[in-house]
């Protein structure tokens, strides 16, 4: 269930120029006058009501035509963040105005991720704060009449190419059209016709007659409203047209009375489009003021990763990955199946911070915050990945007893569990050596190690196979070593392996994830030398070497080692290790037991993230 967006922040807040723009604004009385109707609506809806219970209004608009990545739970934590810091409402609002692309998949996908990251959309009395653009459909068709009859808009008969060659460069100014000046009747009679489905997709378009001769390009007349005879997916056939993203944004903000419209920095560019279009339906009478204000932060930028939504699909369709929810994709879906927390998602999006300025984070930096969150919740238990028989010989055959290791070193409270100790056990094959290069301290001939919260034992020879490997290894156990037996750690040695219990170890599939690419920057790498995209290369997916411009494709970047199966054998209790139990594998790292593939007593494992960054070594 969702977390009481009134409950404190795991992590402490820290301040940044979106908090300040926040405090000023409510030091300042600005949105004291802020009315809210209960629901979203038009200015009649909200005059006269109530003030608004909810200091600030904030969203989280996704369109509803992927999963959801890495990069939108930093906006996600951003948003509902606020809205809980400030004791007000972030809604979730699914921005359902591109009909071509749009699935219920995907929005049920959707609300499962924001609430999966311990947020809700609901504040005080409102039901729910979960919208849907297309539910303004009606509002943002009487919008554009309004718009037209005011002389603020007209219906455009150019072709895309003309509109292309017309709209100028960022030297040169553009050039109106030649329906720029038609008759307010005329767009309005061709508008309803678009709306009734009597006009061909591509043969108009409705644009805003703002500044042809602006320098801002995105403010010389954009397109508001073009044809899509598309079935939508909330609803059907009802409309031929569809509004554009830089129309509908900032209307779906305004009928929610949204206070801090807060976008990533692309959008900075738009925000003169925002500021006009609201001041004229405001003027209008059809808005409410005092009206949204558009903030805009800088996006997450992830090394080893793509965030691109066209590139995700592309690497769904084509079967890079086992789908959306593959443990190494960087969507939310695929976070959670992997075994990252929550509470590490919402510790990365506060470690990483919140600027106007663009960046790049190391994947590190997110893996640091798993770890160290899941340190603290994970139960220790033993697991061997690549196994090797130990025999103790001279423990009699037959005989069992059990050893006592803690669930967790540093929580005592968490007591002790039972496992146990058998004359054949499993330990790692790299806790082996016949010849052992120096500085070696695990098993080999003649050298003692203990075994892990058992009895030390000696090493005496090993078996092998008729290729020459090592099939088995011998030993011989101390009886008086047993850990916290008296007397017990008055025997000294330097080497300490795991092991389980050969006759009573849980064989399973464990997955060992890792990055699912092999470079910091995918498509901008040729061997070793990383371009930065921020050098102004890589961007487009090309990389320069030796003064050549090369193409370079980011699929073959693909880290060939970004998953490994193997079956290895467990202490016997994680038979009922539950899906998305967290553990830590003692010297592997941190597992999870993997949602859709775990059945009862038959767990499937996935690793989450080593105990130590592997990657170090390779960072630019």
């Amino acid at each position: 269930m969702p977390a009481d967006p009134s409950r404190p922040p795991a992590t402490p807040t820290v301040s940044n120029f979106i908090r300040n723009i926040v405090d000023a604004d409510l030091a300042s009385g600005r949105y004291a006058s802020h009315t809210w109707g209960g629901k979203p609506g038009p200015a009649s809806a909200h005059a006269g009501k109530p003030l608004d219970p909810a200091k600030i209004r904030t969203r989280f608009p996704p369109e509803p035509n992927g999963y959801l990545h890495i990069g939108h739970a930093k906006s996600i934590c951003l948003n509902f963040g606020l809205a809980r810091d400030y004791g007000g409402a972030c809604h979730l609002r699914f921005d359902d105005t591109n009909p071509e692309k749009e699935e219920q998949e995907y929005v049920d996908a959707i609300i499962d991720a924001v609430q999966w990251l311990g947020f809700s959309w609901e504040h005080g009395a409102d039901a729910s704060n979960l919208y849907f653009a297309s539910d303004y459909f009606d509002f943002m068709f009487e919008a554009a009449e309004y718009l037209i009859g005011a002389g603020h808009a007209y219906v455009d008969q150019q072709s895309a190419d003309e509109m292309r060659a017309n709209r100028g460069t960022l030297t040169e100014p553009g050039r109106n059209s030649p329906w720029r000046d038609r008759p307010a009747q005329e767009s309005l009679r061709l508008i309803r016709g678009m709306r009734d489905g009597e006009h061909a997709e591509g043969s108009m378009v409705l644009r805003a007659k703002v500044d042809m001769a602006s320098p801002n390009i995105n403010l010389r007349d954009p397109a508001i409203y073009r044809i899509r005879k598309a079935t939508h997916h909330r609803t059907g056939g009802k409309w031929c047209v569809y509004p554009m993203y830089t129309y509908a944004h900032p209307l779906e903000d305004a009928l929610e009375r949204i206070t801090h419209s807060i976008c990533t920095l692309e959008f900075e560019d738009q925000r003169p489009f925002y500021d006009w279009l609201l001041e004229h339906l405001a003027d209008g009478g059809l808005l409410a003021r005092p009206l949204p204000q558009q903030i805009e932060f800088a996006r997450l930028n992830l090394k080893y990763a793509v965030l691109s939504k066209r590139k995700l699909i592309q690497l769904v369709a084509e079967k890079h990955v086992d789908g959306w929810d593959d443990p190494r994709m960087p969507t939310i879906a695929g976070a959670r199946r992997r075994g990252y927390t929550p509470e590490g998602l919402r510790l990365f999006a506060e470690r990483i911070g919140v600027s106007k300025s663009d960046s790049w984070i190391d994947y590190a930096v997110l893996e640091d915050c798993m770890r160290e969150d899941l340190n603290e919740r994970a139960p220790r238990r033993a697991a061997v990945l690549d196994p090797l028989k130990l025999v103790v010989d001279n423990y009699p055959a037959g005989q069992e007893e059990q050893c006592h290791p803690p669930n967790h070193p540093q929580k005592p409270d968490w007591g002790k569990r039972a496992v146990p100790f058998s004359r054949e056990l499993w330990i790692e094959r790299e806790d082996f050596a016949e010849v052992p290069p120096k500085g070696y301290f695990r098993l080999f001939p003649g050298n003692k190690v203990r075994l892990r919260y058992g009895f030390v034992v000696e090493c005496t020879g090993c078996d092998k196979d008729a290729s020459g490997r090592v099939a088995a290894v011998h030993c011989n156990y101390l009886p008086d070593s047993k850990s916290g037996s008296p007397g017990a750690d008055l025997i000294k040695v330097k080497g300490n392996i795991h092991w389980v219990s050969a006759a009573h170890a849980l064989r399973a599939e464990v997955r060992l994830y890792d990055r699912l690419f092999a470079v910091p920057y995918p498509g901008s790498k040729r061997g070793r030398e990383a371009v930065p995209p921020e050098s102004g290369l890589g961007r487009e997916g090309k990389v320069y070497a030796g003064g050549a411009q090369e193409e370079y494709n980011y699929l073959d970047d693909l880290n060939p080692d970004s998953k490994r199966v193997v079956f290895a054998y467990l202490e016997p209790a994680l038979k009922d290790a539950l899906p998305e139990q967290a553990l830590q594998f003692e010297r592997h790292g941190y597992f999870v037991a993997d949602l859709k593939d775990s059945s009862p007593g038959v767990p499937v494992f996935n690793r989450a993230v080593t105990l130590r960054d592997s990657w170090a070594k390779d960072r630019p």
